[in-house]
């Protein structure tokens, strides 16, 4: 009613369920606006809102924006985008070419901002740490232009003039 469009009605899915409780199939809305409240509400269901934007720049600004930080993604084919995306929003799951960021019941569940209650997470580090060993892996991806600007991978080490 406030505007968007349905294109996938959960209401009206077939359910697999004994019939204690209630159910809704997976909901699909397009043309969300940052005033509705499908937008505004934290929703936890097999819900998705698409909003629009035209550049990288706005959907960063966008996500950044939100109250909630739970969890987004990227698709995309370029690794600098990737770790551009990784290092500028502001949530606490972050799907690269994954839809949804919570492959493995270790890692964290819980976001950043409104959609933490507490101070630490059930899952991730916080819930398993005492039986782990911890790795730090360190990766760098130059982004093209950066590749083109210096001609070729520049590895930041000193040069001698």
């Amino acid at each position: 009613s406030a505007g968007a469009t349905l294109v996938v009605d959960g209401r009206q899915g077939e359910f697999d369920a004994d019939g204690a409780g209630f159910f809704v199939a997976p909901t699909l809305f397009d043309n969300v606006t940052t005033d509705m409240s499908i937008y505004t509400d934290e929703i936890f269901g097999p819900v998705l809102s698409v909003v629009r934007v035209d550049t990288y720049e706005e959907a960063v600004e966008l996500i950044n924006a939100n109250p909630y930080g739970n969890g987004t993604a990227i698709f995309t084919n370029d690794g600098g985008a990737a770790r551009r995306f990784q290092n500028e929003v502001e949530v606490g799951m972050i799907g690269i070419n994954v839809p949804v960021p919570v492959p493995m019941a270790y890692y964290s569940f819980g976001g950043w901002k409104n959609s933490l209650f507490g101070d630490t997470h059930a899952h991730g580090v916080e819930g398993f740490h005492f039986f782990t060993r911890g790795k730090v892996v360190t990766t760098r991806w130059l982004d093209p232009a950066a590749r083109e600007q210096h001609g070729g991978i520049n590895l930041g080490f000193p040069q001698n003039a």
